[in-house]
């Protein structure tokens, strides 16, 4: 049986990791491009293996939530009905220590609340203490982050509103208008105003793009298979946790929240990804009771949202 060399593997996942495609990278070592893809399934869903054992036992202090967006195969408005429930809108949801940069926990699907609930359930399962959660205005963490935690945490939303732009050429159609208000709305607990944010997990979004051929816009390189795409997104946050120095920090994610004491080499994450241990069972999270809340606006009795508008030319206030 034919092996491919040690050395040629390195070269595949050290090119995959910096955001070349699965064709690129195979003309680059002179590799067929399914044994390329072959090898990152196999790295891919090590890496999902070795992040789960890993990082566990942590403590965070504030932590910031947020999806990017992908599709499988086609976009969601040509997906038929005949067609495999994966294909369409599918998203990685990530949730990031905003001091340690670490990606403590990750799922990949779609934007609902089944997937809310288990990126909830998860990042619990991985916390020792009482955090700070920030996340986007997604409904669904409401109900994803009160099964979890309960009132073991201090949660707020945050939701930007962004002016409307016309126009229907590129540079419209994927960026966002500019923000004319962005509300804070407390939850759960007594977070601090000043950390309520999600500017950190929406810089690792470019990130992903950046570091994931199959995250980059108006390709041909976009994921045909749910399994691919999800050992992709997995070998891509191993790689980013483990092996790439962060410029602030002047070292790996996962060196700063003390999940290891050295950088690792791709050599090191492919030896270790391949003989991770077998995922464990999905851990039994209790459902605490619900907590009192306001029948109108949902949120918990005696809180209201506070408003902050951006005023061209002027100050927040």
């Amino acid at each position: 049986m034919n092996v491919l060399p040690f050395e040629k593997q390195i070269q595949i996942v050290a090119a995959l990791s910096e955001g070349c495609g699965i064709n690129a990278t195979g003309r680059m070592v002179d590799v067929d491009k399914h044994t390329v893809m072959s090898l990152q399934v196999r790295v891919g869903e090590g890496c999902a293996r070795l992040h789960d054992a890993k990082m566990r036992n942590l403590n965070v202090s504030l932590l910031e939530l947020d999806e990017a967006w992908a599709y499988i195969a086609k976009h969601q408005r040509f997906v038929n009905p005949g067609d495999p429930a994966s294909w369409g809108d599918c998203y990685i949801w990530i949730a990031l220590d905003a001091i340690n940069k670490a990606i403590v926990s990750y799922r990949v699907g779609k934007r609902d609340s089944e997937n809310a609930n288990a990126l909830a359930a998860d990042l619990r399962a991985r916390i020792l203490n009482r955090p700070q959660i920030t996340s986007d205005g997604l409904v669904a963490y409401i109900n994803a982050i009160e099964a979890a935690f309960g009132a073991d945490c201090d949660y707020a939303m945050l939701q930007k509103e962004y002016a409307s732009v016309p126009g229907n050429d590129a540079a419209h159609r994927y960026s966002p208008g500019a923000i004319i208000g962005v509300e804070k709305q407390v939850i759960t607990g007594n977070p601090d105003p000043d950390h309520i944010a999600t500017s950190f997990v929406e810089r690792q979004n470019l990130t992903l793009r950046m570091g994931i051929r199959r995250m980059t816009r108006l390709t041909n390189a976009y994921s045909k298979k749910f399994r691919n795409h999800t050992a992709a997104m997995s070998l891509h946050i191993g790689f980013y946790n483990f092996c790439r120095v962060h410029e602030t920090l002047r070292m790996t994610p996962a060196m700063a929240i003390g999940v290891t004491n050295h950088i690792w080499t791709i050599g090191e994450l492919i030896h270790e990804a391949l003989n991770a241990p077998a995922e464990p069972p999905a851990p039994t999270v209790p459902v605490p009771p619900a907590l009192p809340r306001d029948p109108e606006t949902g949120l918990l009795a005696s809180r209201r949202p506070f408003r902050l508008r951006v005023i061209r030319g002027g100050r927040l206030r």
